[in-house]
């Protein structure tokens, strides 16, 4: 099993109040819940550093299946087990995989949306906020692809009716987190949105069923409670 902390390996705990944190990698001052049980903090703009390497993948990717996107993004060495670093890559995903499946849209542009939003959706809003990150994902790869704005009509119902189809096949499984799992839903609710409310089908069968490669990694893991758990059918 690994344990969390980037800096020292202990386990991460989660406060119910913010206190004040000093960055071990970059030395930024800030208020947050989280931190190791030694005390090391990373903040998110560090947890998510190299991030800027999936417009390299993505603008090269050929595919349309978002699994097959999504597990080679999770490959490269800025991702880790969990982070705010998956709150870019769910969008980033679904986007590649939307224009590749024949949804119009500037992939270099809407990649830059992608990591500009989803790099303001902070780490642990899934248990502090009650919308996962992932989820929230979601719906920035479709206000991405529809255009919406705050005034918009349609585009902004689409937009917040997909982040609540992945948000709740997110908590319908419940916690702890885990990354992986929390991203795995958040995919496969966006791919059934998009078909149904955006006319574009973005392929997946050849990468079903979803077997997790991570529950050996995960001190948290759900084991069979997880819908991708490696013994589950």
């Amino acid at each position: 099993m690994q344990d969390e902390c980037l800096i020292c390996g202990a386990p991460l705990e989660y406060l119910l109040e913010d206190v004040e944190m000093k960055c071990a990698i970059c030395g930024a001052v800030e208020r947050s819940k989280t931190r190791c049980v030694a005390g090391c903090y990373v903040c998110d703009a560090c947890h998510s550093s190299g991030v800027d390497a999936i417009f390299g993948v993505c603008l090269a990717e050929t595919s349309p299946d978002p699994l097959a996107i999504f597990r080679r993004l999770t490959t490269l060495p800025f991702c880790n087990l969990h982070g705010p670093e998956h709150h870019i890559i769910v969008a980033a995903t679904l986007l590649t995989a939307y224009r590749n499946s024949g949804g119009r849209l500037d992939l270099r542009s809407a990649l830059v949306e992608a990591r500009n939003r989803g790099g303001r959706v902070p780490g642990g809003v899934c248990g502090f906020w009650g919308a996962c990150g992932a989820g929230v994902s979601v719906g920035i790869f479709v206000s991405i692809a529809t255009g919406s704005t705050p005034l918009a009509g349609r585009e902004f119902g689409l937009a917040n009716l997909a982040t609540s189809k992945a948000l709740g096949e997110i908590g319908a499984v419940g916690g702890p987190r885990c990354c992986k799992r929390d991203s795995y839903l958040a995919i496969l609710a966006a791919v059934e949105f998009s078909r149904e409310n955006l006319g574009v089908a973005m392929p997946i069968a050849a990468s079903l069923p979803v077997v997790c490669a991570h529950s050996t990694r995960n001190n948290q893991c759900l084991g069979a409670h997880c819908p991708f758990f490696p013994q589950n059918p």
